[in-house]
């Protein structure tokens, strides 16, 4: 049976519709900038600095910052589960395991950081 996905436990479902909805915020975002670098034709640091500047375009940076990072989090996640777990024998293949998803988690957070000081100028 299929569980409500806005509960606070994590579930296939959930992990898929974040995937999803990630994805498409990706896709949106890039589709967005490229229209911008086409319709740009003199597209140099000046231009950068004003799209850049504009409130608008800092909170869809962050929406897909944050999308880019729950994406690579799922992806990593599920790398660790489905290859490292199963491959492993014994407590061994729980510390890599471990060990990945913890070095994960802290460089996603790591970018996710620096990312919010490039946006915002903090």
């Amino acid at each position: 049976m299929v569980r409500n996905i806005l509960s606070l436990g994590r579930n296939g479902l959930s992990d898929w519709l974040i995937q999803r909805v990630s994805a498409v915020i990706l896709g949106i975002y890039f589709i967005g900038l490229l229209g911008f670098m086409l319709m740009t034709p003199d597209l140099g640091y000046a231009e950068w600095q004003t799209l850049f500047s504009r409130t608008w375009m800092r909170i869809a940076s962050l929406a897909a910052l944050l999308a880019l990072c729950a994406h690579a989090w799922i992806g990593m996640w599920v790398i660790a589960t489905d290859y490292l777990n199963n491959y492993m024998i014994g407590n061994k293949g729980t510390v890599i395991r471990l060990t990945f998803q913890a070095a994960c988690a802290l460089l996603i957070f790591i970018y996710l950081v620096w990312g919010v000081q490039i946006l915002w100028g903090l």
